[in-house]
């Protein structure tokens, strides 16, 4: 699985944020008041400007007209340094993720990523193969925990996921691990933004057989998909596909729990564990 949208703070991406915070304060604009103009949080333009976030194109963008930069800004992201361990074929979609104001998550192969939790994400990337090094596990790990943010930065985007009751069955990790994952997913069901369901095994036929998929709602309101393969990820555009697609989705939503009969089955699971 791939693993954030978040970047290793770098020289390029210092000299970025310094060159946005120059134009800020050239135009005598405070963080939440250019925030304002952009259309994204005033946590977002922080990361961006301390170089702890790689603004997404459409980022730079808006941060360009609402600044009146000269382009300046356009040429500066050219050179962005990118985290390492995030696949290429991954980072259209981790730079829309950042900015979506709806996600739709249905994973049937392991809990994504950003409901996982430390120990859980730990042995997925001890379990690769071919094997990762002690460093590249640590990079991929962080990354992955900082990902998570993007639940509590975001409190306006809606953030939907169906799960599969035989990932907790798997007890992924031993039961240790799956017992804190339980509880760290009820924790996040918490939240007004989030909704889980669980697709119980009772259902047998469903329409999620044909795979993972992801839907993603842009702030324009233009819905886009993205289906993940062993090695690939497919980012798809086509509006008849994505048409299946939303129509897949809302009939897994159907099928599947209610948020509130899903946290009774994770309640229940955990207790057996």
């Amino acid at each position: 699985m791939a693993d954030s949208t978040e970047p290793e703070p770098s020289d390029s991406l210092k000299t970025f944020g310094a060159v946005l915070q120059a134009f800020r304060e050239r135009a005598g604009l405070t963080q939440e008041a250019l925030a304002l103009k952009m259309r994204y949080s005033p946590s977002l333009v922080a990361s961006v400007e301390q170089g702890r976030r790689l603004p997404s194109p459409e980022f730079v963008e808006r941060a360009e007209q609402a600044l009146d930069a000269f382009g300046v800004l356009r040429k500066a992201a050219k050179s962005l340094a990118r985290k390492p361990g995030l696949a290429s074929w991954f980072r259209r979609w981790a730079h829309l993720e950042a900015q979506a104001i709806a996600l739709d998550t249905y994973e049937p192969r392991v809990v994504p990523g950003l409901l996982q939790t430390k120990a859980y994400a730990k042995v997925l990337f001890e379990g690769e193969v071919p094997p990762l090094s002690d460093e590249e596990i640590e990079v991929k790990l962080a990354a992955r925990l900082e990902r998570q943010r993007l639940l509590w930065e975001r409190p306006n985007t809606q953030f939907s996921f169906i799960l599969e009751e035989h990932l907790f069955h798997h007890q992924v990790g031993g039961p240790e691990v799956t017992r804190e994952l339980i509880d760290h997913i009820l924790e996040v069901m918490e939240l007004r933004n989030v909704q889980v369901q669980i697709m119980p095994l009772s259902r047998g036929l469903h329409a999620g057989l044909n795979g993972p998929l992801q839907l993603a709602e842009t702030p324009d309101h233009q819905w886009l998909a993205y289906c993940e393969g062993q090695e690939h990820g497919q980012f798809i555009t086509d509006m008849k596909t994505i048409s299946v697609l939303q129509r897949r989705y809302g009939k897994l939503r159907a099928q599947a729990l209610t948020p509130e009969d899903s946290k009774g089955l994770l309640s229940r699971l955990r207790g057996a564990l």
